[in-house]
């Protein structure tokens, strides 16, 4: 007779060559199902077989698939797959009549996706993040060894937290299970694994046999290799291979034995290996994947992937999202002078040129033929006389080896790209050139939800973090805004400060929104709309939405800037949200989220902003950012203060060129100031001060403002005593800045601060703090270490006269604890005491008005404060005696 074959209604299982994901996915699923059998799908590589089978087998209610009577079979739960070509040792169960099917998996759907009654699809990094989820929710509980096994799964699959693909909830679940007794150890000694001799060999064989096959604009490397016996690890030496030549694209096809196993990774949105490698009996995600084929030839096997690849892969780019908009063009009649201006003040070094009055492209002129014109002394003929006349042009769909053959073949230096006789934009030598050598090879990094918008574009949904970050009304409101753009038919933007901080989960206050169009126009429209009111600027093409409830939204239409000469105020054109942010200040503040209701969410960074932001670099867009405004080097040392981010190396050396060539001395002193100020109202402004005369730039407020070591001391001291004001007294305002600027200057002489008060074009407030009642306080200061009071009478009447900002600067400056201890005093008890007694009072007392009043008045304050009198019967008493004593009544 035969083994009794086992009876179970449910069986949980998984797909063949099963990873720690799928072993972890079925444990954690025997927990949420206990009465199941596991039916281990097929081989492992070694390690994983070694660990589960020999050390963890006890866990699992493990069973093979001849010893299960299917026919008593119920309930099939599948978990880390959707395939039926994955699942041969159940395919009898899937299309049993009356099966029901439960499903826990993470990867992206697919068309020939199993159904189930019970679906629990979710885009986690691991398919055990899900289940262990369920699991805490429902409180079962797990031993450690059982959290040991599901947390090696979240490990493998997220590539221990490092792959694009990895959540919040991963890392909550990773916590959970930590906290349940997880043995990091164990995760530790089989997610990271030594390099062996074998696998090193491995490596330099697939780097040997590596091929790059140019499909549809994108270089797809691919390795085959042969071994006779099974290669353990393939997945982490494939991984070794695509970090050591950091590539984007990777497939490495092995032959095993008799078995042809494919391994891919991918960095491009465009290039989804799961959705290649499933039309190969495989599957994954769209940046990893594996399949597993037999019975087929290796050759075929390779040609065959090559044709999916290019049948899958779409074209990488079209005209529309790679050229630049709008076009920069001229009339044909211009001069050739004014066309070298025009080049030289947009940057650029080609220029469309149009018939007079129209649309209507007759050629296009380079920098290099005006330059020349120029030095032939012949900048006042028309630029028509030295144009190119043989222009080719494009469609906004054409792809990109028409363009590369158009301006690469055809050496055309910029290619205009017309729909119904309308000029869309230009595509650049420059454009094409960038993307064929992926100057930044980053830009085609990605994270999951993210897709390329444009050259060097990320664009990503971040609806979500909106929704987290922002209170219901603000989310409201900008969606509010992206609806009234929708019905005027225009593209808006949140962009620049709001973005970033909002990406550092810092506090956004500022709304600053961006049209692509009349933002004016716009402005008043919303405005109307929401019984709001709007102030305009037209010279900048600005306003301000004031709404019912006193929340501003500072409305901008998207415009970009030339500066006639170093540090000259801009002057200002219309322009599309990419120019728009070109002109700004660091990459960090050039991202924007569109509003319109389609795209609501959706993130754009033209110039590697988030990198950046990781990276916690400050860097300008472009190396003539300094030359056309150099506040903002102020700028650079303000954020790389505020965020704790470095000044990027190229970004440093252009402020040290700022300096040396001192492109400050055209900059107003108000500019300066209102630079400055923002910096010294910086929580903590001292490391910003430090970098100030690092590159030298107390000089730009002055030529004779210098630092000692003394000063440093003092800024510190600023920032206790301020910490200590704001600790108590929070809603208290003062000028803080200044505080931090009197320590700076005192140094310098009465003269060289009156020079630096008039260099700043300091208000008259401030100038009476700065120069006059800084030095009586100095003065004061003085006394109070000389000789302190003895009584609070005596102290209040020598601090009375001063702001909270002088005494504020007193304590900073003062060497004796007794002294800051008599300041914080005054501060928090004598300065607001006031007598009870009043003006009525000293009449009923018999007292005329006039002088002796305030005498009267002055002693009964000093009694009060040296607690002589507590009460207004007191204060009227002490009065009475006073006015005997010094025969004030007849």
């Amino acid at each position: 007779m035969g083994k009794k074959k086992i009876k179970a209604e449910t069986v949980i299982t998984s797909h063949m060559n099963a990873d720690f994901d799928a072993v972890a996915s079925m444990l954690a699923a025997q927990k949420i199902y206990p009465e199941a059998v596991v039916l281990f799908p097929g081989s492992q590589e070694k390690n994983l077989k070694d660990f589960f089978i020999s050390s963890m087998s006890y866990l699992f209610n493990m069973a093979d698939a001849g010893t299960i009577d299917f026919s008593k079979v119920k309930r099939l739960v599948i978990v880390d797959t959707r395939q039926e070509d994955r699942l041969k040792p159940v395919a009898g169960l899937l299309n049993k009549e009356g099966m029901e099917i439960h499903i826990y998996d993470h990867h992206p759907a697919l068309e020939n996706d199993i159904r189930g009654k019970v679906e629990d699809i979710r885009q986690t990094g691991a398919t055990v993040t899900i289940l262990s989820k369920i699991i805490q929710e429902r409180k079962i509980l797990i031993t450690p060894d059982e959290a040991t096994v599901m947390a090696l799964g979240i490990y493998e699959d997220t590539g221990s937290f490092t792959y694009a693909s990895t959540t919040e909830q991963d890392f909550q679940m990773a916590a959970f299970l930590l906290s349940s007794g997880a043995n990091l150890n164990t995760i530790s000694n089989l997610v990271t694994k030594e390099i062996s001799p074998d696998q090193i060999t491995w490596i330099n064989d697939l780097l040997n046999e590596m091929t790059c096959h140019k499909i549809n604009g994108y270089d797809i490397n691919v390795s085959t290799i042969s071994s006779p016996d099974w290669i353990t690890d393939l997945a982490a030496i494939v991984q070794k291979v695509v970090k050591i030549e950091n590539l984007d694209v990777f497939f490495s096809i092995a032959l095993m034995g008799n078995k042809v196993q494919i391994i891919a990774r991918s960095r491009v949105p465009q290039v989804d290996v799961g959705k290649i490698l499933s039309t190969l009996g495989g599957g994954g995600h769209p940046f990893a994947a594996s399949a597993t084929i037999s019975n087929i030839p290796l050759a075929q096997i390779e040609q065959q992937l090559i044709d999916t690849i290019q049948q899958t892969v779409k074209v990488s780019l079209v005209a529309k999202e790679l050229m630049s908009s709008p076009a920069i063009t001229i009339e044909s009649r211009i001069s050739c002078k004014e066309a070298a201006t025009t080049m030289a003040r947009y940057n650029i070094n080609a220029l469309l040129v149009l018939e007079p009055g129209t649309h209507h492209i007759l050629g296009y002129t380079t920098r290099t033929v005006m330059d020349k014109v120029l030095y032939h002394k012949l900048e006042d003929l028309d630029v028509k006389e030295y144009m190119t006349t043989e222009i080719s042009t494009i469609s906004p769909r054409a792809d990109i080896r028409e363009i590369e053959a158009k301006i690469i073949g055809g050496k055309q230096r910029l290619l205009p790209v017309i729909e119904n006789d309308a000029l869309l934009g230009v595509v650049t030598r420059t454009d094409l050139l960038n993307f064929l050598v992926q100057d930044n090879k980053d830009a085609r990094n990605f994270q999951k939800g993210a897709e390329i918008y444009e050259h060097h574009t990320r664009k990503r949904n971040v609806k979500r973090l909106l929704d987290e970050r922002l209170s219901k009304q603000e989310v409201a409101l900008l969606r509010k805004i992206g609806a009234a753009g929708d019905k005027l038919g225009i593209n808006l933007f949140v962009v620049g400060g709001f973005v970033r901080d909002l990406l550092l989960y810092r506090k956004v206050d500022d709304m600053d929104i961006v049209v692509e169009g009349d933002g004016i126009s716009f402005a008043k429209s919303f405005a109307l709309m929401c019984k709001g009111r709007c102030n305009s600027h037209k010279k900048f093409g600005t306003a301000v939405v004031v709404l019912p409830d006193g929340f501003k939204v500072d409305v901008a239409s998207a415009r970009r800037e030339y500066y006639k000469f170093p540090a000259a105020l801009p002057t200002v054109e219309m322009s599309s949200i990419k120019l728009d942010m070109f002109r700004r200040d660091f990459t960090i503040n050039t991202m924007a989220i569109q509003l319109n209701q389609e795209k609501f969410g959706t993130l754009i960074d033209f110039f590697g902003a988030q990198r950046d932001l990781k990276d916690k670099t400050i860097r300008t867009i472009h190396n003539l950012s300094f030359v056309e405004d150099p506040t903002r080097v102020f700028r650079a040392i303000k954020f790389a203060n505020r965020f704790d981010f470095t000044i990027g190396k190229l970004t440093s050396n252009l402020i040290q060129n700022a300096v040396r060539v001192d492109f400050f001395k055209n900059l107003s002193g108000l500019r300066v100031f209102s630079e400055l100020r923002q910096i010294l109202e910086e929580d903590d402004p001292i490391p910003a001060i430090k970098t100030l005369e690092t590159y030298g730039l107390e000089r730009v407020i002055h030529p004779y403002l210098a630092f000692d070591n003394q000063t440093v001391v003092l800024l510190e001291e600023v920032k206790k005593a301020l910490a200590w004001h704001d600790l108590l007294f929070l809603d208290t305002p003062y000028l803080r800045w200044s505080i931090y600027f009197m320590v700076m200057i005192r140094l310098c002489s009465p003269k060289i601060v009156q020079e630096i008060a008039d260099r700043l074009k300091f208000s008259p407030t401030h100038q009476r703090i700065i120069l006059n009642d800084r030095i009586k306080a100095e003065q004061r200061l003085e006394i109070l270490e000389a000789n302190p009071p003895k009584s609070n009478s005596r102290l209040h009447s020598i601090l009375k006269t001063f702001r909270t900002e002088l005494i504020l600067y007193m304590m900073a400056c003062a060497k004796k604890d007794e002294t800051r201890k008599a300041l914080s005093l005054f501060y928090t008890k004598l300065r607001d005491i006031k007598v009870l007694i009043r003006g009525e009072h000293l009449i009923t007392l018999g007292v005329r008005p006039g002088p002796e009043f305030k005498r009267i008045m002055s002693s009964v304050l000093k009694a009060r404060l040296d607690h002589q009198v507590a009460t207004l019967e007191n204060e009227i008493d002490f009065a009475k005696g006073y006015i005997r004593q010094n025969k004030i009544v007849d």
